[in-house]
Formats: structure tokens, C-alpha cells, sequence
């Protein structure tokens, strides 16, 4: 890359990372509030991991895209190229990273399990265990993220500015051996472990939900018309199938770059800022996808549902909810995607019932 493209370039991210704040931070918010105030259709825990992820997400941002990042681009000097802020943001950082990661991990599999067993739902369709669990997440996230509060380390160095050689304290990887150990765990802790047990429990989930005779009482199956339940198993196997492949394709290239220049090119006298090698490009751009994920995961886990979308239009136009007067069987796909707790069994002897004058309660 020539002198001029790599200036672009540089614009590009000074112009995205403050984007991705101004965007991603407001509508991490606003969906932990729509998740956790309306009624979107959701289970219990459903709302409890969303939440909690929009809140990690929100700290993923605010610790690694606006004080690191955008100050990077902006700031010659940013406050953390000192101690002790050098070695607690990276603590911070990764915190926020590991605890992104491993909710969406843990989701997953309690979803399985719970399509699995019935023990298992009983037992995680309690919102103590769900609430502990995330608790849990969050708090060995950060303790596993200790260490790489020792990873860096702040020295001088000379830059131009201006055309005048300075020397400014720099944050920077630290060169030895116990560096270069840690950053691979945590690379497969947050990034390839992750990666793996996602497209593997996602697969697990699609082919039991393909099954979906094993969800339903007989009674239900009745009841519903093949032609729709057929296409909620394709709305929710799409909708894992679009969380297993943007998990993958926005992490995976970051997982591959980062392995790359913090073994090879661990070193001090790498200058990361020179885009003339292929590598320091393929890194950020990857760095750029990578936290692209932070900002739309409420799209990726929200957005298919259709209770959630009609609760998002009374928000934004203002207008008064209405009571839902629906049956048990009007699954959305977050519901099948959830899987609603059986407990009343449809009556042998149905009714039918005429609604007249249906009035919007205030």
C-alpha cells in the first residue's frame, strides 16, 4: 500500500470508529431497555443473556472502540500511554471481550440443553440460575483478564510530529517469551474456542429443531397448520444459521490476525503503523469487522422477532400498547427459538370464539 492509500485508509477508520460509537452505544442501550421494559415475546432467560449481552457490548465499546480506538486516530497523545491506565484499560478491554464471547457461548448451549432435556429446561427456566450464570461469566472474564494487565508496558518513543523528532511514552507489547504465551490463550479463549462450540451447538440446535414433532404435545400438533409450522423451523434455522456465520465471519479473521502479529512480529521494533506490510492492513481491517459484531448484535438475536418490531414501532411513534389478545400457539420465532413451557394442554373439546368490538386499552 503506497503513502496515499494508506492515508486513506486511515481516514476511513478515524471516520468508522467514532461512527460505530455514535451508533452502536445508543442502540446497544436502547435494546437493553426495550429487551428488559417491553414485552417482546421472549422467555425469561432469553431477556436475561440479551440484556446482559447489550451491557457487555456496551462496555466492549466504550473501553476498546472510544477510549482506544477513536483516541488512537484522534489524539496524539491519549491518557492511556501512561500508568497504570496502559495495563488496566487492557484489563478492561479483554474483560469486556471474554464476557461478549462466552455469553453468547453459554446461550447457546443452554438453548441445547434444553431442547434436550427436560430436567434441563425446569432447571434453567429459573431466572436465578440465569441471572447467576451471567453474573459468573462476567466476573471470571475478568479475572481471567488479569494477567494481561502485565502484557503491555510503557516506553519511549521517537515520532515525528510536525516534522520534529519527539519522544512520547507509548503503550506497548511487552517482548518476551511469558507475552507471547498469554496472548495465545486468550486469543483461543475469547476467539477460537468460542468460534468452535458456536457452529457446533448452533448445527446441534437447527437439527433438533428440524425435529420439531419432539416440541409439541400431540393435541398441538393438531392444532397447528403444517404450512406455518413448517415455516417457523425455516425462520428459526435461519436465524441461527445468520448468528452462526456472522459470529464466524466477523471474529475468525481477527482470531487469524491477531495470532499472526503477536507471535511473528511480537516484537518492539515492529512498527504496527506502516502499512506498507500486508500484515498491519489485515489486521485492522479485521480489528474493523471484529468490532462491527459488538454493534449489531441486537439486529442479529432481536430483530427477527415480530413482537419485538411491534413493540419498537409503539416506542418510536408513541402510541399506547395495546393488551395482546393472542393464543398460546402464535409463536414468533424467538419463541420456538426459546421454547415455551407446555404446562396448560389444550382442550379436547375446542371453541370457537368471536371477538366484536375489539377496543385498544389505554
Amino acid at each position: 500500500m503506497d503513502e496515499a492509500s494508506a492515508t486513506i485508509f486511515i481516514t476511513v477508520q478515524k471516520i468508522y470508529y467514532p461512527l460505530l460509537c455514535i451508533m452502536g452505544i445508543p442502540a446497544n442501550l436502547f435494546t437493553f431497555y426495550m429487551i428488559c421494559f417491553r414485552k417482546c415475546g421472549m422467555s425469561n432467560t432469553a431477556i436475561i443473556y440479551l440484556s446482559c449481552l447489550a451491557i457487555v457490548d456496551t462496555f466492549y465499546l466504550v473501553w476498546v472502540i472510544l477510549i482506544d480506538l477513536t483516541l488512537t486516530f484522534w489524539l496524539l497523545q491519549p491518557f492511556w500511554h501512561s500508568n497504570p491506565w496502559c495495563g488496566i484499560l487492557g484489563f478492561l478491554q479483554y474483560g469486556s471481550l471474554y464476557s461478549s464471547s462466552w455469553i453468547v457461548v453459554v446461550f447457546t448451549i443452554e438453548r441445547y440443553l434444553v431442547l434436550r432435556s427436560t430436567m434441563a429446561k425446569q432447571h434453567f427456566s429459573q431466572a436465578w440460575v440465569t441471572k447467576g450464570t451471567c453474573a459468573a461469566i462476567v466476573l471470571v472474564s475478568h479475572l481471567v483478564s488479569v494477567p494481561l494487565g502485565w502484557i503491555n508496558i510503557v516506553t519511549p518513543v521517537n515520532i515525528t510530529v510536525d516534522g520534529e523528532n519527539v519522544t512520547l511514552p507509548r503503550c506497548l507489547y511487552r517482548n518476551e517469551a511469558y507475552t507471547t504465551v498469554i496472548v495465545w490463550i486468550t486469543t483461543f479463549l475469547s476467539g477460537g474456542i468460542p468460534i468452535v462450540l458456536v457452529i457446533i451447538f448452533n448445527y446441534l440446535i437447527g437439527y433438533h429443531l428440524s425435529r420439531a414433532s419432539n416440541l409439541f404435545t400431540k393435541e398441538e400438533r393438531r392444532a397447528m397448520h403444517g404450512r406455518s409450522t413448517r415455516g417457523m423451523l425455516k425462520r428459526t434455522i435461519l436465524l441461527l444459521g445468520t448468528v452462526s456465520v456472522a459470529f464466524v465471519v466477523l471474529s475468525l479473521p481477527r482470531f487469524v490476525t491477531y495470532c499472526i502479529l503477536r507471535t511473528k512480529y511480537n516484537n518492539q521494533n515492529f512498527n504496527r503503523n506502516n502499512y506498507s506490510i500486508p500484515i498491519n492492513v489485515a489486521g485492522d481491517l479485521a480489528n474493523m469487522l471484529q468490532n462491527l459484531n459488538s454493534t449489531t448484535n441486537f439486529l442479529l438475536y432481536c430483530m427477527v422477532s415480530r413482537r419485538f418490531r411491534q413493540e419498537l414501532v409503539q416506542v418510536v411513534t408513541c402510541k399506547v400498547k395495546a393488551r395482546e389478545l393472542g393464543s398460546v400457539l402464535t409463536h414468533t420465532t424467538m419463541k420456538v427459538f426459546s421454547v415455551v413451557n407446555h404446562k396448560a394442554s389444550v382442550s379436547s373439546n375446542p371453541m370457537t370464539v368471536v371477538l366484536t368490538n375489539l377496543k385498544q386499552t389505554e
